[in-house]
C-alpha cells in the first residue's frame, strides 16, 4: 500500500499538471522525450549529510553586482595577470569586467551574430531556444602559463583563445566516436592536459532539468591531452557529473555528480593513480568547485535537496509516471528543491572534511549558486540562472 509521502506527491503534482496546462513559460518537460527511461540514484542517507548548518545565513551579507548587466553567469575567472572577471553568460559569449563595463572577450560557436543570440531578454531561460546555435560558455580556465583561456562550451566541446580573445579554435567535440552533448566543466594541470566532463550524451543543456529528473547515468569524465590530441574517457556511466578541480599538488582532482550529490576523487599519481573513491557527500545539487590558493575546495551547490526529491529517487517507476504528465520542468524543479530557489556553498579541505558552510536558505540575496571563485579574500559567485555576480568578503567576515 503507498504510503502518505507518495500519495501526498502525487496529488500535488496532478494538481500541477492541471494549472501548468495553459502555463506560457515552458522549459520542455519529459513529454518531450517519448520512451525516456527514469533511473534509480543512490542518495546517502541523511545521517551521512554535512551535520553544520550556516545559522548566521552569512550569504545574505553578500554584496550583489552588475544585476541586470550580465544573464546567467556560471563560472567566474580572472587571468594571470589578476584581471577580470571573466564569465560566460546565456547569450553564448564570455565577458571581461574591463573596470568600468563588461566588454565581448570570446566565443565558441562559429554560427554566433549578434542579430539571432545577443539582446536583452528577460531572464537566462529565454536564450535555451537558440543555444545550440549560439553556444553556452560553462566552465572556464585560463592557463596560467600561457593566458589562453580554456572553455567548456554545452555545445561546441572543448575548446581555447588566446590572451587577446574572440573566436575560439576547438580542441574536442568527441571521444570514443560518441559526440559530447554537454560539455560541462574543465580544469587544467601542470603539463596542460586538460579535465572535463560531458554531463550526458543523451540530454542537451538545455534540458539540465530533465536530465536530473531522469537520473541518466551516460555522463563522462575525459582527459585532453594537447601533445597528442587524444581525448580519452577516464570515467564513465556517472550521473549528471559537472565540476571538476585539481589539488593544489597536483596528485588528484575531484569531481562532482550532481544527480547523487557527491564528491569523488580522480587520483592521478601514487600507488591509486587511475582510481576513483568517494571525497565528499553533499546535501545538495552540487555545480562547479574551485581550489583555492591553501589547496581547500569551494563547492557551490545550487539548493538543498528537499524531502520530495529524496521520496522519489529511489521509486523509480511513481518517478517516471510523474515526470511523464505534461508538467513543465520548472515545477518538478521546485518540488525537488523544497519549492524557493536558496544558496548553499561548502568549502573542504583537502582531505575532504568540511570545513566551511555558508547559506542563504531563503534566497533573499544569493540563489541557485553555480560557482565560487576566492580571490583576495573575497568570494566571487556566480549563477547559471540569476543576472547578477554577488561578492562575499569572506576575509572581513572571517576575521
Amino acid at each position: 500500500m503507498a504510503s502518505a509521502g507518495v500519495v501526498a506527491a502525487a496529488v500535488v503534482v496532478a494538481a500541477l499538471a492541471a494549472f501548468c496546462a495553459t502555463d506560457p513559460l515552458r522549459l520542455g518537460s519529459m513529454v518531450d522525450f517519448p520512451g525516456f527511461e527514469a533511473h534509480p540514484v543512490e542518495l546517502p542517507d541523511a545521517a551521512e549529510m554535512p551535520p553544520h548548518a550556516d545559522a548566521g545565513e552569512r550569504l545574505r551579507g553578500a554584496e550583489i553586482r552588475f544585476r541586470g548587466e550580465v544573464q546567467g553567469p556560471e563560472s567566474v575567472a580572472f587571468d594571470p595577470r589578476g584581471r577580470g572577471p571573466y564569465t560566460g553568460v546565456a547569450d553564448g559569449r564570455v565577458l571581461v569586467w574591463d573596470g568600468a563595463r563588461w566588454a565581448y572577450f570570446a566565443h565558441a560557436s562559429p554560427a554566433w551574430t549578434a542579430d539571432r543570440c545577443g539582446g536583452p531578454k528577460a531572464s537566462p531561460t529565454e536564450y535555451l531556444r537558440d543555444e545550440h546555435v549560439c553556444g553556452r560558455a560553462l566552465g572556464i580556465r585560463f592557463d596560467k602559463r600561457t593566458g589562453d583561456l580554456y572553455i567548456a562550451d554545452a555545445y561546441f566541446g572543448l575548446s581555447k583563445v588566446g590572451p587577446e580573445g574572440g573566436l575560439a579554435t576547438p580542441l574536442a567535440t568527441e571521444a570514443e566516436g560518441v559526440r559530447f552533448n554537454f560539455t560541462n566543466d574543465l580544469d587544467l594541470d601542470a603539463d596542460g592536459n586538460v579535465y572535463f566532463t560531458d554531463s550526458s550524451v543523451l540530454y542537451q543543456r538545455r534540458h539540465f532539468m530533465q536530465l536530473v529528473f531522469s537520473g541518466d547515468a551516460s555522463g563522462r569524465l575525459l582527459k585532453y591531452n594537447p601533445q597528442t590530441k587524444e581525448t580519452t574517457v577516464l570515467h564513465r556511466n556517472l550521473q549528471f557529473p559537472n565540476g571538476v578541480s585539481l589539488s593544489k599538488d597536483g596528485s588528484f582532482f575531484v569531481f562532482c555528480e550532481g544527480s547523487r550529490g557527491r564528491l569523488s576523487r580522480y587520483w592521478l599519481k601514487g600507488e591509486k593513480a587511475g582510481t576513483v573513491d568517494l571525497f565528499a557527500i553533499l546535501p545538495g545539487f552540487p555545480d562547479n568547485v574551485r581550489t583555492n590558493d591553501k589547496g581547500e575546495f569551494w563547492v557551490a551547490i545550487h539548493c538543498r535537496r528537499s524531502a520530495y526529491a529524496r521520496l522519489l529517487s529511489h521509486r523509480v517507476q511513481l518517478r517516471k509516471f510523474l515526470l511523464s504528465l505534461p508538467i513543465p520542468a520548472k515545477y518538478h524543479y521546485l518540488m525537488q528543491i523544497g519549492g524557493n530557489l536558496h544558496a548553499l556553498i561548502i568549502k573542504y579541505s583537502p582531505e575532504g572534511e568540511v570545513l566551511d558552510i555558508l547559506e542563504d536558505t531563503k534566497g533573499q540575496v544569493v540563489r541557485a549558486v553555480s560557482e565560487v571563485e576566492e580571490k583576495d579574500g573575497k568570494l566571487w559567485i556566480g549563477s547559471v540562472l540569476m543576472p547578477f555576480i554577488a561578492v562575499f568578503d569572506y576575509a572581513k567576515e572571517s576575521g
